[in-house]
């Protein structure tokens, strides 16, 4: 037995009444975990006696749960990854020259004095000015000044 997601809105209703929750969907319209369970728990109670939900198919919706589950784990471990290697790369950028174009399109060299990891995307500091980490678009060694 398949959950019809037509009918969320009966199950919803059924679940809602009887727990005193609501099933939740996603900011993207998707169903969320929630839900899944709120459907699962109307399917239960709702089923006909004399001809119950099979194991197989019970178990079916459960490893889907699971994965479900463990596929949103992995998304938040992948995301956490990617902004710590962000991080690491303008940590490295200290002390290295860098080129980048501003809003207006111009391009400006400095070197790279600070970093900063307070917004989303990690920024650096050039001379007075705060560069995100995005629009840097080349990075070379600082020219070496002669010693006397």
């Amino acid at each position: 037995m398949t959950i019809d997601v037509s009918s969320f809105g009966a199950a919803r209703a059924a679940t809602s009444t009887s727990t005193g929750t609501s099933a939740s969907t996603a900011a993207n319209g998707e169903l969320d975990k929630q839900a899944f369970l709120d459907l699962l728990v109307a399917q239960l109670r709702n089923q006909d006696p004399s001809s119950p939900m099979d194991s197989s198919q019970l178990m079916a919706q459960t490893t889907q749960l699971t994965t479900m589950e463990k596929l949103v784990q992995l998304s938040d471990t992948s995301r956490e990854s990617f902004a710590l290697q962000m991080r690491m790369a303008a940590a490295s950028l200290v002390g290295q020259q860098v080129t980048w174009a501003d809003a207006d399109g111009g391009g400006h060299t400095g070197t790279v004095s600070g970093v900063s990891y307070a917004g989303s995307v990690p920024t650096v500091t050039v001379g007075d000015q705060t560069v995100a980490l995005d629009a840097v678009s080349s990075v070379t060694k600082p020219t070496a000044v002669p010693t006397a």
